[in-house]
């Protein structure tokens, strides 16, 4: 049996152009900025179900012409951090500003259930109950680092519903904050004072990746501490890479409590991103992640169609135990599995 012919999934098919009536009715309410329908649709590309992904990509392929110009932001930080709370408050800061705000929450899931546990709606109360604010928080599915399995293509949804700026929090400092650096424009990350070592938690390779830094709680007592922290964090940027010549990351002092440094942040964002355009454009920038997004598809559809494969699953349980029981060292059992692949894929 070939890997193309297994029947579990009908995405080795193209994707049908035409949608059915509802898929349609979705379609325009999206487009009329409906969020109970902008929910619903972020339902659909997070479910793991084959006809919910056809129609999932159905309607991404409509709309990906059709969203609004928008700022995508990802938000990073060691945990107690305060990142929900800074990012109410710069979601407030924005929609005063005449903005529509998204923001797609990445939450720990339970390990039983696979649902969000945390629900950031219940920590952004104000911002949610605005009617130019759409909160989302989204299990991240057991993904290294936190990063939810359809991330991309939520942040596509609330764009063709017409948010111009897209907020992405992620559950901590890791590697799957990489796979967020690759899918926004600008890149924070959320520091606080007072916790023993200021860069204690924090792996070279994040603080490389941000484009700015934000010491949040930078009020009262805390106030000459997150000084201090944001001294100490100037001199270690000073030893880093940022990938751009002509930005040095700034470290921002901020008080999500009292809504003090949104201004200052947003301004921060708004320099980078015209830096970003004066250096080929962020139009540019986001076909290179789009590539990565098909990369990156490519690779979780070639680990299913493995893992579904009945003989490719039959010699992965075969290895999986040799090499529990020490038998089969791990490097020789992923060459005999690959030697499988290959003989299947060869003969078609």
């Amino acid at each position: 049996m070939k890997i193309s012919d297994h029947p579990a999934r009908v995405t080795g098919s193209p994707i049908k152009k035409n949608m059915n009536n509802s898929l349609s009715v979705l379609y325009e309410k999206i487009l009329a900025a409906d969020r109970v329908a902008l929910a619903r649709a972020i339902t659909l590309v997070e479910s793991n179900r084959a006809d919910h992904f056809e129609q999932a990509q159905q309607l991404l392929e409509k709309l990906m012409p059709r969203r609004a110009p928008s700022i995508r932001v990802g938000i990073t930080g060691v945990p107690g951090a305060g990142k929900s709370t800074l990012i109410e408050a710069l979601g407030l800061f924005l929609i005063e500003k005449g903005h529509k705000v998204a923001v797609l929450a990445i939450d720990p899931s339970s390990s039983r259930s696979g649902g969000s546990i945390l629900g950031d709606k219940t920590r952004m109360e104000q911002l949610a109950r605005h009617e130019r604010a759409f909160i989302r928080p989204s299990p991240s599915s057991g993904a290294l680092g936190g990063v939810a399995r359809k991330t991309r293509e939520s942040i596509v949804l609330c764009e063709a519903a017409g948010y111009d700026v897209v907020l992405v929090e992620t559950m901590g400092v890791g590697q799957g904050e990489i796979a967020v650096r690759d899918m926004v424009d600008v890149f924070l990350l959320i520091q606080i004072a007072g916790a023993g070592d200021e860069l204690q938690g924090i792996k070279r390779g994040i603080m490389e990746m941000a484009d700015a830094i934000i010491v949040n709680k930078a009020d009262g007592a805390n106030r000459e501490r997150a000084r201090a922290a944001q001294g100490q964090l100037r001199m270690a940027l000073h030893y880093l890479d940022s990938g751009m010549p002509e930005w040095k990351p700034p470290v921002l002092l901020a008080s999500a409590l009292e809504g003090r440094g949104m201004d200052e942040i947003w301004e921060t964002v708004r320099r980078f991103l015209a830096l970003v355009e004066k250096n080929g454009g962020l139009e540019q920038r986001r076909r290179r992640q789009d590539v990565a997004w098909m990369y990156a598809m490519v690779d979780d559809e070639i680990r299913r169609m493995i893992r579904e494969h009945k003989a490719v699953s039959r010699a992965l349980k075969e290895s999986e135990h040799k090499v529990g029981e020490g038998s089969l060292s791990p490097a020789h059992a992923a060459l005999l599995i690959s030697d499988r692949i290959r003989k299947l894929l060869e003969r078609e």
